[in-house]
């Protein structure tokens, strides 16, 4: 499972998960909003949206192509 760290009223969170959604890779993606958790907010604060996938991250900002590529170099079937 992919992990989109983001926050409520984040609009390139939203851009970022249009992207996902584009990509066809929304069914692997579980979003977490960082203010309930104090280390993740201290980590990600002030750099999300972010995806994570194993020891993988992909840091905003990103456009389609290098979604796909991220995607595709974790190994993540995403046109399933």
């Amino acid at each position: 499972m992919i992990t989109l760290y983001s926050t409520e009223g984040c609009h390139l969170c939203e851009m970022a998960y249009q992207l996902i959604t584009q990509a066809n890779a929304a069914h692997h993606v579980e979003v977490v909003d960082i203010a309930f958790d104090d280390a993740l907010f201290s980590r990600y604060g002030v750099t999300i949206p972010v995806l994570a996938y194993q020891h993988s991250e992909l840091n905003w900002p990103f456009d389609l192509n290098e979604l796909t590529q991220w995607l595709e170099d974790n190994g993540i079937n995403y046109h399933s």
